[in-house]
């Protein structure tokens, strides 16, 4: 994330944007049946995917806040009630992630077991709506500013 940048919109897009490719990433490496990431040519990106996702997800609720507290009143129609709800499900995220991080070993059934977790599936969704909200069509256009 670009430190010059201090939208807390765009830096919250970022922040999706970064949890969204880990899953993806996640999802991928759960399908290759490695019993570590040493086994895998990938290992290190498990490593920086992970890092990467709980840096983003540590980030959530001091973004949403600062978009409360700095947007206009027309922008946040619903952004107080939600906040909360992204907040408790992004703690338990950031517990799952953590423990899966802490391993010595992380294979791909343990990340297959974190993809299906209804913790990261419900940050997930949240953030997914949340992104909707804030800017429709956010995710083509993030994708776009970063090709």
């Amino acid at each position: 994330m670009s430190p010059l940048n201090d939208d807390p919109q765009r830096q919250l897009l970022e922040c999706i944007d970064t949890i969204e490719r880990g899953y993806e990433f996640f999802l991928a490496y759960a399908a290759q049946g490695y019993e570590d990431e040493k086994s895998s040519t990938h290992g290190g990106q498990l490593r920086e995917s992970l890092q990467a996702m709980i840096d983003a997800v540590t980030r959530l609720d001091g973004l949403l806040t600062r978009l409360e507290s700095e947007g206009d009143e027309e922008d946040q129609t619903g952004l107080p009630a939600f906040s909360p709800v992204v907040a408790n499900d992004a703690a338990n995220s950031l517990a799952a992630l953590s423990l899966v991080e802490a391993q010595p070993r992380i294979s791909s059934q343990l990340i297959d077991n974190l993809n299906a977790s209804v913790h990261l599936r419900a940050l997930l969704t949240d953030l997914f709506l949340l992104g909707e909200i804030l800017v429709p069509g956010a995710d083509e256009a993030l994708t776009e500013s970063q090709g």
